[in-house]
């Protein structure tokens, strides 16, 4: 077997085209004849040519083909989440045709690790797609800032010189609570996303609540408030976990003087409470009134539909890549934002007589 590796210019030779022309024919770029690409190929294939080195194609292009999205959480939850694995699906179904990369940066959940994975600071990237994304000062954004690397939030704050993709999950959460306010519940209480890194998990006062918190956390929050409830109690969760609901559910629940109705932020977290209402003896609807947010499938539910604000996950994904696609051939970040639907099933009903 020959030692010599064949080149593109083997394959010009072989095809009898000049080597521009051939690697047009394998960049997909550029005036070349359906036929004349065909023949390149066929010369490719024939002296088992796989194709121009990527390395040298990201020198001469001055771009990785890469996008780092960092996740909000650590994998491991991440991945247990059908919101995160929907926008990722989204996504990447996005970047793939355009030739692009993903590289998935965790970010830190431990108050005592570094705010920043070392991947951020050193990993070659053409943007950067910050998921469930932050405030202003967040560490993650001011080491983008720092590397001038374009960025993308998803659902985080409007900020100068970032893009940004989100939904109306504010107005989301108001028609919910409108929702039960108008089946006559006032004792109304709410399940909430992480408040910040801490990601601590309990009941929160008045005085943690105006302290800074995140920004997904913050709106939904304020949509109770736009829809003139002020939550009889508010549990905060270090995740949007299952299990998580469950543990919040159990303790709201439990209450002497519990809600007849309680608004959580995540559908994996309203079906913990579900289930949490279940193992304590009360019925939902009849006793409780349980909703949520995303619109995701929960089959362990069994008979019952929760009653959730949709909001299109694959939809959201899919618009984060185009923006992507816009930053790199040069436009301005803007911003992008979805709409969300109310979606009512048989997790509420009328305030108990």
């Amino acid at each position: 077997m020959s030692a010599h590796r064949p080149t593109l210019a083997d394959v010009a030779a072989a095809a009898n085209v000049s080597v521009s022309t051939a690697s047009l024919a394998f960049s997909g770029a550029g005036p070349i004849a359906t036929a004349t690409r065909e023949r390149v190929h066929e010369a490719a294939g024939r002296l088992g040519y796989a194709g121009p080195n990527p390395l040298g194609r990201q020198l001469r292009s001055g771009r990785s083909g890469i996008v780092g999205v960092v996740i909000g959480d650590a994998l491991r939850r991440a991945f247990r989440d059908p919101v995160s694995t929907q926008v990722l699906d989204g996504l990447v179904g996005t970047l793939g045709p355009l030739d692009l990369g993903v590289l998935l940066i965790p970010s830190s959940n431990d108050p005592d690790s570094p705010a920043v994975d070392p991947l951020l600071e050193s990993a070659a990237m053409d943007v950067a797609v910050v998921m469930w994304g932050g405030g202003e000062d967040e560490p993650v954004l001011s080491a983008l800032r720092r590397r001038n690397i374009p960025t993308v939030l998803v659902e985080g704050q409007l900020l100068p010189g970032v893009g940004a993709v989100g939904i109306d999950d504010r107005g989301g959460i108001a028609m919910v609570t409108r929702h039960l306010v108008e089946l006559g519940h006032t004792r109304i209480a709410c399940v909430t996303l992480p408040l910040n890194r801490e990601r601590l998990e309990g009941f929160v006062g008045p005085d943690e609540l105006a302290a800074q918190v995140w920004e997904i956390t913050r709106r939904r929050l304020a949509g109770m408030t736009d829809a003139g409830v002020t939550p009889v109690a508010v549990w905060q969760t270090p995740a949007s976990l299952v299990e998580h609901g469950a543990t919040a559910g159990r303790a709201i629940l439990s209450a002497e003087d519990r809600p007849t109705a309680v608004v959580c932020q995540s559908d994996l977290l309203a079906s913990g409470v579900v289930l949490a209402a279940r193992e304590l003896g009360l019925r939902v609807p009849q006793d409780v009134s349980v909703a949520g947010f995303d619109g995701i499938d929960l089959p362990w539910l069994g008979g019952d539909v929760l009653t959730t604000v949709v909001q299109p996950l694959t939809e959201k994904g899919a618009a984060v890549g185009h923006l992507v696609e816009d930053l790199l051939a040069g436009a301005e970040p803007d911003h992008r934002e979805l709409p969300v639907t109310l979606r009512v099933g048989t997790t509420t009903g009328p305030v108990p007589a």
